[in-house]
């Protein structure tokens, strides 16, 4: 069926008004004393949660003064980077502080929950983004969002018109609780098959009763650090490079392309890591991502960050990051981590730390079941983190296809005006 086609089986030949918020709804005027208010209650950006998913009971609560109130149907939004994607339909009275803006609906004509789905839709999002203002923390432009156009079908007959609202809530919320179901189902099994790679990689790398040495990284290879650049030197298209800061958020186990690149003019004064390096980590918020590790795998030399550093060997790298992973690892290189106010690690003692090298006297067979164990570990890799192939790829698809719905649903047509 044809977006259009859905849609004018929807209106049933109803015209489609698009109106100005502030035409349908205003920002709150009232105020609400502090003394009413409590954990359920109050709100602000911290306690409301990204993707729509609502609140959680606030962890401060304002002892003083007067605060701006919402009320039950009222919609919440969040009115600071980063949290301007952060919505909530509020379902009891209370209070909130000047980072949140609250929409009051104040025409009958609009049901108050087809507002809410409106507003939650990426359209409302970029429309607010580009209008935000301020460099450091922006703010959402109060003026502009009062502006922006919710598509009412046929207001000159109210009945009418919440009749399709409704019809459209009812389709949207129960695709809402749909997808919510099958993510959670998803996660719970992703969950779970990570607990069981987790296991069965321990297992693989712990060698018992097998042709193994276990040998310190410092004979086995060189460390080689890498050199300091910013974010200031980032650019589109100059000379690839791994930032320690990616290690932990956008790299897995391996990488053969990198996300970010920096000026040429840099290119004789930076450090690289070879293909077939593993580049390490020598910081981290937590003594776990201190020495995270990936294996580069890519065609060319990449540079790397001074809180990397890039681990020279022989070995296959794939099987070395993986070692690196084990919880028999991490529980050595934890005593090479100094624990100050950033957690680091101690390069030198941390070369003493060993990893499983097989068949140490026959360096071809060794090689060999490098490859037969990385091929197993690959396949569970890909299970728990392949955005392309995995579970993480079902659970993105479930959302793709809930946005494509939630569009064909709310993509009414727009005269020219209104365009």
């Amino acid at each position: 069926m044809s977006e259009l086609g859905f849609l004018e089986m929807l209106l049933d030949g109803a015209s489609v008004e698009w109106m100005p918020l502030g035409d349908i709804a205003q920002y709150s005027k009232t105020r609400i004393s502090s003394e009413h208010l409590d954990k359920t209650n109050y709100v602000g950006v911290d306690n409301l949660l990204q993707n729509r998913a609502g609140r959680v009971d606030s962890s401060y609560v304002p002892t003083s003064g007067n605060l701006t109130e919402y009320r039950a149907s009222d919609i919440l939004i969040g009115n600071i980077r980063p949290y301007l994607r952060k919505i909530w339909l509020a379902d009891r009275t209370g209070g909130t502080n000047g980072d949140v803006l609250v929409i009051h609906p104040t025409d009958d004509v609009v049901n108050p929950r087809y507002l809410y789905q409106v507003l939650t839709d990426e359209k409302f999002f970029e429309f607010n983004i580009q209008h935000s203002k301020g460099a450091k923390m922006p703010r959402g432009s109060k003026p502009e969002i009062i502006r922006y156009p919710v598509p009412v079908p046929c207001p000159d007959d109210p009945k009418k018109s919440r009749d399709i609202q409704s019809e459209i809530v009812r389709i949207l919320e129960s695709f809402t609780e749909l997808t919510a179901e099958l993510t959670a189902e998803l996660t719970a099994e992703l969950k779970a098959r990570s607990k069981q790679y987790n296991y069965y990689r321990d297992q693989l790398l712990s060698f018992e009763g097998c042709d193994v040495d276990w040998k310190p990284l410092d004979e086995i290879g060189e460390f080689i650090r890498g050199k300091r650049f910013t974010k200031a030197d980032y650019v589109d298209d100059g000379v690839d490079v791994i930032h320690y800061g990616e290690i932990y958020t956008r790299y897995g186990v391996y990488a053969s392309q990198v996300f970010s690149q920096v000026s040429k003019d840099l290119a004789e004064s930076l450090k690289y890591a070879e293909p077939g390096d593993v580049i390490l980590t020598d910081v981290g918020e937590t003594v776990d991502e201190v020495g995270k590790a990936v294996a580069w795998l890519g065609d060319s030399k990449v540079a790397i960050h001074d809180h990397c550093y890039a681990f020279r060997h022989k070995l296959n790298p794939k099987y070395v990051a993986y070692c690196m992973q084990a919880s028999s690892f991490i529980t050595k290189k934890s005593k090479y981590v100094a624990r100050t106010k950033v957690n680091t690690l101690l390069i030198k003692a941390f070369g003493k730390a060993e990893i499983p090298v097989p068949c140490p006297d026959d360096s071809e067979k060794s090689l060999e079941e490098q490859a037969r164990i990385v091929a197993i570990l690959d396949k569970f890799d890909t299970l728990t983190t392949s955005l392309s192939e995995g579970l993480p790829r079902e659970i993105k698809l479930r959302q793709q296809q809930y946005e494509y719905y939630r569009d064909l649903l709310l993509s009414f047509p727009k005269s020219e005006e209104a365009a």
